[in-house]
């Protein structure tokens, strides 16, 4: 096995500059797939939260970046985009190395996504209403929409670039300044992107990078000189954060947990919808908020729709990650295999029946792996079915009418996304209007970076990606002005004509 190399740092990012840490505690990277630590970070502690607030603080309340013209910030931006696109494969093999995602998952999509949503805001500055005159009977006002302040970006370990740089890219293109917090199990490609944003030469105090676990993280959501929390997490850590910010009534956008359905209709391309669930529910060996863990199929093709299930499952090769045939590699930690493992002996003992997996890989003497893993004879009352997993277990659920299986969708405290599948695409949105999600695929359609992407109900609140995505870390402001100012505007507008 390849391992990454330079994982070692011994500095934080803290206001641009690589400082030591203020505490002694160190971060271990261990490698999934051997169990063996690969590389160290610093773990960032309350007086470096402290130094990295107070930069950000004052390059926002007096320094040049949030009043830049948004031209020079879009030139920071691109800056940005070119410099991480030469580092792709280098920042993915990192993250495989990291969390175990499967390298040949890591370099299409953990790090070009980054790329594909950087180039989308920088398209979406080009035409964003940052200021607007709105005129009626009763007055005239401009609208002003300006950079909401200083953000605390709390990532997870599953897709830490991708979950990072939404919240960093829109939130810098607004004018604000941000401390991202990387998860204590993703550490270095964190402050990899630190090194890329430091050589696209950002201001100083606009960005801090500061890997560290629960403790150092609910210090930075509730720090008095942070404005806004973004954060991509479990249900748990999210349903804490929002009661936190709430004391303050500090701006919070949480992307969280998900329990999410994929109906299949009863005229469903089986063989397309089988494929399909190989990136749908199973991405990232199922550690994906927004994976299609609950499959709703009719109960008169469920015994063919299981087969062919299994079969896919059969000849999805399970090991090393760093393996380009390598589908499905270790889950992240052993807590996180102990966590699965627990639910596959709960839905055993509540009554579901294992078509495939449900063990430990018999061919792999290291690494924290589970087989992937169906359940079917599942109710939507099992913990299986209500509760997320974040492994590769599937559980499927029969349904009658088209009725039920909406129904059996609708039934979860989640609402993050789902699929409709459907030989007639019209019939498939028509299911996918009666979805309560944030996010609905038809016959595995993808939604693309202009899409807003967040959850009703449990899996959060606001949304990420989109023009949603870049108001998020804005505050809108009303300045009552006259007609003659109103048509002043008009004309600068359209350079004086």
């Amino acid at each position: 096995m390849t391992i990454a190399a330079g994982l070692e740092y011994d500095r934080l990012f803290i206001g641009g500059e690589w400082l030591p840490s203020a505490g002694a505690e160190t971060i271990d990277v261990i490698n999934p797939a051997t169990e063996e630590v690969i590389g160290h970070a610093p773990h960032a502690s309350a007086a470096d939260v402290d130094r990295a607030v107070a930069a950000a603080r004052e390059a926002f309340d007096h320094g040049d970046w949030p009043r830049l013209a948004l031209e020079e910030r879009v030139a920071a931006l691109e800056r940005i985009r070119d410099i991480y696109a030469t580092r792709l494969d280098q920042v993915a093999d990192v993250i495989t190395a990291e969390m175990g995602s499967p390298r040949t998952f890591s370099r299409a999509l953990q790090t070009p996504l980054v790329v594909a949503l950087i180039d989308y805001y920088l398209e979406l500055a080009r035409s964003f209403p940052f200021e607007e005159v709105r005129g009626a009977i009763a007055g005239t006002a401009l609208v002003i929409r300006e950079p909401v302040g200083v953000v605390a970006a709390i990532s997870p370990w599953n897709a830490p670039q991708v979950t990072t740089v939404a919240k960093l890219i829109p939130a810098l293109l607004a004018g604000c300044t941000v401390i991202v917090k990387p998860a204590p199990e993703t550490p270095i490609d964190g402050l990899m992107l630190a090194e890329v944003c430091e050589q696209a030469g950002l201001p100083p105090g606009v960005l801090s990078v500061l890997p560290a676990g629960r403790e150092i993280g609910e210090y930075l959501v509730t720090h008095a000189g942070v404005d806004k929390v973004a954060f991509t997490g479990s249900t748990a850590a999210g349903r804490r954060i929002a009661s936190l910010c709430g004391q303050d009534l500090r701006r919070v956008t949480l992307e969280l947990g998900g329990k999410s359905a994929a109906i299949l209709l009863d005229d469903a391309d089986l063989d397309a919808a089988v494929e399909g669930m190989r990136m749908l529910s199973l991405a990232n060996s199922g550690q994906i908020c927004a994976n299609h863990t609950r499959v709703i199929v009719p109960e008169t093709r469920q015994r063919e729709i299981v087969e062919r299930m299994v079969a896919m499952l059969e000849e999805m090769p399970v090991g090393d990650p760093t393996d380009p045939v390598t589908e499905v590699g270790p889950l992240a930690t052993a807590r996180q295999r102990e966590r699965v493992e627990g639910y596959i002996a709960a839905g055993r003992s509540e009554g579901a029946t294992l078509a495939h997996g449900g063990s430990r890989p018999t061919h792999l003497s290291a690494g924290w792996y589970v087989e992937p893993t169906i359940f079917t004879g599942v109710d939507n009352g099992m913990r299986i079915a209500r509760e997320e997993i974040f492994g590769p277990v599937l559980a499927v659920i029969p349904y009658g009418d088209i009725g039920e299986a909406i129904e059996i969708a609708n039934d979860s405290s989640y609402g993050l996304s789902g699929g409709v599948w459907s030989g007639e695409p019209g019939r498939a949105l028509e299911v996918a209007r009666r979805i309560r999600t944030g996010q609905v695929s038809v016959n595995g359609a993808p939604g693309g970076m202009q899409a807003p992407f967040g959850g009703f109900k449990q899996s959060g609140l606001g949304r990420e990606l989109g023009p949603e995505g870049l108001q998020s870390f804005l505050e809108t402001k009303s300045v009552a002005i006259t007609a003659e100012q109103a048509q002043a505007l008009a004309r600068s507008h359209t350079g004086g004509r």
